[in-house]
C-alpha cells in the first residue's frame, strides 16, 4: 500500500495519542542514529589505530581531520537530497533510498579493507544527504496546520533521535574495543537494515506521495502556463543557480581531487583542506544568491542580515559539538576508563552525550514554557549555547595538562602544540563568540522581531 495523499484523521492516536505513522519515523530514527552516530562513535579511533591493530594507521591529527570532513560531506549532500526530494524524488522515496544507501555504506564498511572504508564512506553520505532532511518533512506532514498535537509530536522525534544516539555508541563502541573496529561497522549496518524493514512495513501509516515530487506549482502559476505554452519556466535560471553552489563544489571537488589523484598529488590532507574551501565557499555563495536574487525583496534582505551573525555563531559551536566524535574521542584515549573495576570503551563517551540530551531535553522544554514571555530571545539562547560549548573546551584544559603533543595532535592547524593550548585556545574563541552575539543581541531582537 501507497503512503496517503494527506495527514492522516486526527482519531489516529495509536501512538501516544500521535499518528501511528510518527511510530514508523521514529523507528526509522532510532536506527539511523543508532548506525551513524555509532559508526562515527569509533570512526576516529579506527582511523587513528595502527595497521596491525585493525586500523588504517593515520596520525591522530589526520584522523581528527578526515573524520570532520567527512561529517562535512555528509551536510553539504544534504542540500541536494532536500531539492532532489522536493523536485523529483518525493520524501518516501527519497529516505526510502537513502537508508539503502547507507545500509550499503555500512555493510562495504564492515569488509576489513582501506578500499572499500572510502567506498562506505561515500555511500553513507550520499544516504544521509538524502535521508536526513526529508524524514523531518515527513513528520510534520503527519500534521494539518492547526493540530494541537504537532509541537508533541516533533519532540518525540527528536527524542528518538537521541535513543539511538545513546544507544549506537554502547553498542559500537563495545564492539570495536572488544572484537575488532569492523564488527563495529557491522552492527551499524544491521541497525539501518532494520530500520528500513520497519519503515517499508509501516509505510501505509505516513502521509506523503511516494512517486511525486513535493513542491507542485499552483495552477495559475507562471510556472505551469509557460509549461502548456511550451516555454521555459520564469526564473528557472534563479532556482539553478540556489542550487547551484553546493552542485558545483561537489562537482569542482570531485574533478580537482580526479586530477590531483592521476598525478600523484593528492593526499588525504589536501583533499580535507580542499573540502573545507568548498564549504566556506558554498556558504558564501548561498548568502550572496539570496541577496542578490531579484525574487527578494528589500524588507526581505534587511532581515537576512542578522542571519549572517548567527551562522558564524552556530559555526563556532558546531565546531566544539562535533568534536566530541573526534578529537574528545582522541583525548579519552589518554583518561582512565575505568568506573569500580569495569573498564569501558572509549566510544562510550559519545553515548554519556546522548545520555544527557535525553536527560536535559525535558527539563529545558519545561524551563522556556515556564517562562513563557520571559524567555531569552533565540539570538540569547544561542549565545548561551555557545558559551557552554566553550567552557565545555575550557574543562579540557584540566586534564590534558603536561600531555605534549607528540601522542595525539588534535587538528592539522596546531600540529606544534600541546592538547592543553588547543583546547584553550578554540574554547576562548567559542566563548567569545557567544558573548559577541549576547552584545549584538538588541541588534538582532530589532531586526528580527517580524520573523522571531
Amino acid at each position: 500500500m501507497e503512503p496517503g495523499s494527506g495527514p492522516p484523521h486526527r482519531s489516529d492516536q495509536a501512538f501516544f495519542g500521535q499518528p501511528r505513522g510518527l511510530l514508523t519515523l521514529c523507528g526509522l530514527e532510532v536506527w539511523e542514529r543508532f548506525s551513524f552516530l555509532g559508526m562515527q562513535a569509533i570512526l576516529v579511533l579506527y582511523f587513528a589505530d595502527t595497521v596491525t591493530h585493525g586500523g588504517m594507521g593515520m596520525s591522530a591529527g589526520t584522523a581528527a581531520s578526515v573524520s570532520a570532513a567527512y561529517g562535512t560531506l555528509v551536510h553539504l549532500v544534504s542540500v541536494v537530497g532536500g531539492r532532489l526530494a522536493d523536485r523529483i524524488l518525493g520524501s518516501y522515496r527519497a529516505v526510502l533510498w537513502g537508508g539503502i544507501l547507507i545500509a550499503c555504506g555500512h555493510y562495504a564498511m564492515a569488509v576489513p579493507t582501506a578500499g572499500m572504508t572510502w567506498v562506505g564512506l561515500g555511500l553513507i553520505s550520499a544516504g544521509t544527504g538524502l535521508l536526513k532532511p526529508d524524514v523531518a518533512t515527513m513528520v510534520g506532514k503527519l500534521y494539518r496546520t492547526d493540530d494541537n498535537r504537532r509541537d508533541a509530536g516533533f519532540a518525540l522525534s527528536y527524542m528518538a533521535i537521541n535513543i539511538g544516539a545513546f544507544a549506537g555508541p554502547l553498542f559500537t563502541g563495545w564492539l570495536g574495543d572488544h572484537r575488532g573496529w569492523h564488527w563495529g561497522f557491522s552492527a551499524a549496518a544491521i541497525g539501518m537494515t532494520l530500520g528500513l524493514v520497519q519503515y517499508v512495513a509501516g509505510r501505509r501509516h505516513l502521509a506523503g506521495r511516494k512517486h511525486a515530487a513535493e513542491v507542485t506549482p499552483p495552477p495559475d502559476s507562471p510556472t505551469l502556463e509557460c509549461a502548456r505554452a511550451g516555454e521555459p519556466p520564469p526564473h528557472q535560471a534563479i532556482r539553478v543557480v540556489a542550487a547551484g553552489p553546493v552542485v558545483a563544489g561537489l562537482v569542482a571537488t570531485a574533478v580537482i581531487a580526479v586530477r590531483l589523484a592521476a598525478a600523484d598529488r593528492l593526499t588525504v590532507d589536501r583533499f580535507v583542506d580542499l573540502l573545507t574551501l568548498v564549504s566556506v565557499i558554498a556558504t558564501i555563495a548561498y548568502f550572496a544568491v539570496m541577496f542578490t536574487s531579484p525574487r527578494v525583496t528589500p524588507e526581505e534582505r534587511g532581515r537576512l542580515r542578522p542571519y549572517i551573525v548567527l551562522l558564524l555563531a552556530s559555526t563556532v559551536f558546531n565546531f566544539v559539538l562535533f568534536q566530541a566524535y573526534s578529537t574528545m574521542m582522541l583525548a579519552s584515549t589518554n583518561t582512565e576508563r575505568s568506573i569500580l573495576g569495569f573498564h569501558f570503551p572509549a566510544g562510550w563517551y559519545a553515548s554519556a552525550l546522548g545520555a544527557f540530551e535525553v536527560a536535559l531535553a525535558p527539563a529545558v522544554a519545561a524551563l522556556w514554557v515556564r517562562t513563557r514571555r520571559r524567555q531569552p530571545h533565540a539570538s540569547n539562547k544561542i549565545a548561551i549555547g555557545g558559551v557552554l560549548g566553550g567552557l565545555s573546551f575550557l574543562l579540557m584544559v584540566l586534564p590534558t595538562l603536561g600531555q605534549s603533543a607528540e601522542g595525539h595532535l588534535m587538528s592539522v592547524l596546531y600540529d606544534d602544540v600541546s592538547q592543553p593550548a588547543y583546547f584553550g585556545v578554540n574554547g576562548a574563541i567559542a566563548v567569545a563568540a557567544g558573548l559577541a552575539v549576547t552584545a549584538a543581541a538588541p541588534w538582532l531582537r530589532r531586526t528580527m522581531h517580524p520573523v522571531h
